[in-house]
């Protein structure tokens, strides 16, 4: 009876372990679900809707297929409709029932000013002053600053990504041919088989049972097939010992043949256990998670009720990873503009005053060939990013890029800018952090962002258009002045060196030509927006522009100025002397902490820089 059970045992272990496998195997579906997208042949530009991306459940993968190059690029949804808006694309989007569908998107209509355009229908006799020609839109979209993470490829393209549905993909070749059309987006499928890990386990405790039994069953059938006690049979003739065989008898053979047997059931009962421990292990290993069932449920959130004002509906510019992108490109560009001397590459990356700096170092390296470049624009690592929450354009990120190591310089604060979808960022405001520079309050993390704070706005100590002129107020008359009191002194080293600065230049100039000229000092704002970001305790964090002016005239009718030792404003006046005088202009970056009027306090500087402009006779 034990062998019947065993071979039962047997039998149950293979169905058990057998189904469980067929589960994972002969049962199992598909890994991943592929839905084949039709595109148009002439479509130059193919953004695959976030919604469809997501439509079904987990990663997705995405294959294009075409001759040539293939574009590909990821971003937010907002950001990519708004960088094709001024063209015909093909959008993918997911229809009825999560089908992908295709549908072209015309060209946005473009704003028209009316005044504008009454004069340029004027000019021309054109009675219909809204038929104005829209340029045609072929933009290589490689290289935008819009794109998270971007992809190349020649033929073939395949990516795997993991996109919410505020992001879409976009595809492309170089903005002039078609698009490839051949297009497939896949999703893995949830294969889980929650009871192919039990029927396993439960299969190999059963084979290891009927093992058991089997064992049990050969031990009972050996000890029932015992020696029995019987009559002793007749003795066979005696014979002397010595001629008795010398393998010792039939006894010694008995034992012998008894102890072979043992042997060999031995080895069996070794084959049999470790055959079934071995199957069972390798049976376990190949059982995965999706194999087992997910014991506890994943708790569902309570709704509740959120209130959302429009400035915090906002997502921000940048992420961090794309700020660093962007300034690795800035830094990249600027330093091969610096090399070549170059302002027209140098104004792709940068604009307002941080351009008008590099424009006049260039003009002074062309006639002074020992004159030093400006320092380069580090890019990393980036300890602080601060990007404006909006969605439209223009755009503004700030960010403080920390270098590190005993010869590091100081950390470097720099604002850019993006005046429209298809424009890079521009840096517009750079300058170095002061060794005491704090942001009180603190500033939002990146993935928030902040509000850019109007120029006239009135919650702060000083709206962010007069802070300028206040700083400068205090530069030209110090104590006298009716800001004093408002900014902080301590810390603020800028204006310690502008008072050391004046006064040694002074000192020189009364030294050499004190007698037939004379040497005036004036500072005023510049020409250039501020650029204020809130922080985090309604405060903000302001760039301005400040221009100083030195101005050197004859106090003689019969003086002349000459610019002896000071090649500098020779090379950008074009000459050395003057009848009237020189003026030459140095162009301030400022930022400053401005809090609000509620909290009270007093503006501290943050950081500045300070570089020659432009010079000049005076007219």
């Amino acid at each position: 009876m034990r062998f019947v059970w065993a071979v039962l045992a047997f039998v149950v272990a293979a169905v058990l372990i057998g189904f469980g496998i067929a589960q994972r195997t002969v049962f199992l579906g598909p890994e991943n679900e592929h839905v084949e997208v039709s595109l148009g042949a002439d479509a130059r530009y193919v953004l695959i809707d976030g919604e469809a991306l997501t439509s079904r459940a987990g990663p997705q993968t995405v294959r294009v297929e075409g001759e040539g190059e293939i574009f590909a690029a990821y971003g937010r949804t907002v950001d990519m409709t708004a960088w094709l808006a001024q063209t015909e694309y093909a959008r993918v989007v997911a229809g009825a029932n999560d089908e992908l569908t295709t549908e072209v998107v015309a060209p946005a209509e473009p704003a028209v000013d009316e005044a504008d355009a009454e004069n340029d229908a004027a000019d021309e006799g054109d009675a219909d002053a809204t038929d104005i020609a829209v340029p045609t839109f072929t933009v290589d979209p490689t290289g935008s600053d819009l794109w998270l993470e971007e992809f190349h490829d020649t033929d073939l393209l395949t990516t795997r990504l993991n996109l919410p549905s505020d992001m879409s993909m976009l595809l492309a070749a170089d903005g002039e041919q078609a698009a490839p059309s051949d297009v497939r987006v896949s999703w893995p499928i949830a294969n889980s088989t929650p009871w192919a890990g039990p029927l396993i386990v439960v299969g190999g405790a059963v084979l290891v049972f009927g093992v058991v039994l089997y064992i049990l069953a050969i031990r009972h059938v050996r000890r029932s097939r015992g020696p029995r006690r019987k009559a002793p049979p007749p003795l066979p003739p005696t014979e002397p010992i010595g001629t008795l065989p010398a393998g010792g008898g039939t006894n010694a053979g008995s034992v012998t043949s008894s102890s072979r047997i043992r042997r060999a059931l031995g080895r069996r009962r070794g084959f049999v256990v470790v055959p079934a421990a071995v199957v069972t292990g390798l049976l376990f290993t190949g059982c995965t998670a999706e194999a087992w069932p997910q014991l506890g449920a994943t708790p569902t959130p309570s709704p509740s009720s959120t209130i959302v004002d429009e400035e915090s509906a906002q997502v921000p510019a940048v992420t961090e990873t794309q700020a660093q992108r962007i300034l690795t490109r800035v830094a990249e560009t600027v330093a091969e503009a610096d090399t070549a001397a170059d302002p027209d590459l140098a104004a792709t990356r940068l604009a307002g005053p941080a351009l008008a700096e590099r424009e006049a170092n260039y003009r002074i390296r062309e006639s002074v060939s020992d004159h030093a470049a400006l320092s380069p624009i580090p890019s990393e690592p980036v300890e602080i990013v601060l990007p404006e929450a909006k969605e439209g354009w223009p755009r503004t990120v700030m960010a403080v890029v920390a270098p590190e190591g005993e010869d590091a310089d100081a950390p470097t604060i720099t604002v850019l800018t993006q005046e429209d979808p298809w424009s890079p960022y521009k840096v517009t405001y750079l300058a170095s952090l002061a060794a005491s520079a704090e942001f009180p309050g603190g500033v939002a993390p990146a993935t928030i962002g902040a509000a850019q704070v109007p120029p006239d706005s009135s919650f702060l100590m000083i709206a962010p258009e007069d802070l300028a002129a206040a700083y400068t107020d205090v530069l030209n008359n110090g104590e006298d002045s009716e800001y004093h009191d408002m900014f902080a002194v301590d810390g603020d080293q800028f204006r310690v060196k502008v008072a050391e600065d004046r006064a040694n230049r002074l000192e020189q100039f009364n030294e050499t030509g004190a007698e037939t000229g004379e040497l005036t000092f004036s500072s005023s704002a510049g020409d250039y927006s501020p650029v204020a970001l809130a922080t985090l305790e309604s405060g903000a964090i302001v760039a301005v522009s400040v221009t100083e002016t030195d101005t050197v005239r004859p106090t003689n009718e019969d003086a002349v100025i000459r610019l002896e030792g000071n090649p500098t404003v020779e090379a950008l006046a074009g000459t050395g002397s003057s009848p009237d005088g020189f003026r030459t202009n140095f162009s301030d970056q400022l930022f400053f902490f401005v809090p609000n009027q509620a909290a009270g306090g007093q503006i501290q500087l943050l950081g500045y820089s300070s570089n020659v402009v432009s010079a000049g006779e005076i007219e």
